[in-house]
């Protein structure tokens, strides 16, 4: 299990420079994971995303996704943390190198290199392009994610439906209670994932990293009251007054 992140700053050198002057970025020191679920939760541009993937460039996944047997890197688009990724120490207590790294951004990618390299028994059986973009998503999750690993996903709700988060938070269950060695660590703005029983969340949206609560959480907030008093919530957002459908 990964215990521990730490940023090694005397390794930086020069913290004007992306991804060192995002404030989260800039401030951190280390980060401990006390549960095998933790979400890194925040509004965009506030850096989940890029430690996330300094993670698992560290850990020696393809930065595009995929395992440590294959990696896909058909852009320069990722290229931009590799600072970061020199200056971060990875602590474990169990280290095996299995796992996968979901990227939403770049998961066409990755199914046309799995594609390519004549794999698609290996996932599911045919190829993921073959599916819709959320079947495609649930087939690597039920092939890839069962087992024992280090489990690393962005933002995985971007492709999914309410009701597939909802088989997704039954198969990440059923992956920590069969698979002692299993950990998940998930960038994500769903207040459906975000919700996972006693799932460490911690929230980039300040200058600092913070561990928070559920109910704290922005997205879990404005979900809140939009599904509690919709018209109102959106009378007042779009400045009009009677009926939104009138």
């Amino acid at each position: 299990m990964l215990k521990r992140i730490t940023l090694l700053r005397e390794r930086v050198e020069d913290w004007k420079k992306y991804p060192f002057c995002v404030p989260v970025i800039r401030n951190f020191e280390t980060l401990s994971f006390r549960s095998r679920i933790a979400f890194f939760a925040g509004e965009n541009g506030t850096g989940k995303s890029t430690l996330l993937e300094a993670i698992a460039s560290h850990y020696g996944f393809g930065p595009e996704g995929g395992n440590r047997n294959f990696g896909v890197d058909t852009t320069n688009s990722n290229h931009s943390i590799e600072a970061l990724v020199r200056t971060l120490r990875l602590s474990f207590d169990n280290k095996k190198g299995q796992g996968f790294f979901l990227r939403a951004e770049s998961f066409f990618n990755a199914a046309s290199y799995v594609d390519g390299l004549g794999l698609a028994e290996f996932y599911g059986g045919r190829s993921l392009h073959e599916c819709s973009h959320g079947e495609s998503f649930f087939t690597l999750l039920k092939e890839k994610f069962r087992r024992n690993g280090l489990f690393l996903m962005d933002e995985p709700e971007s492709a999914l439906s309410p009701q597939r988060q909802l088989a997704f938070l039954v198969l990440i269950d059923d992956t920590l209670r069969k698979y002692k060695d299993a950990q998940f660590i998930i960038s994500s703005q769903s207040p459906i994932l975000l919700g996972f029983p006693e799932a460490q969340i911690i929230s980039f949206d300040r200058d600092k990293l913070q561990e928070v609560s559920y109910e704290y959480l922005p997205a879990v907030q404005i979900a809140r009251r939009f599904l509690n008093g919709r018209q109102e919530f959106l009378h007042k957002l779009l400045g009009k007054s009677g009926s939104l459908f009138s």
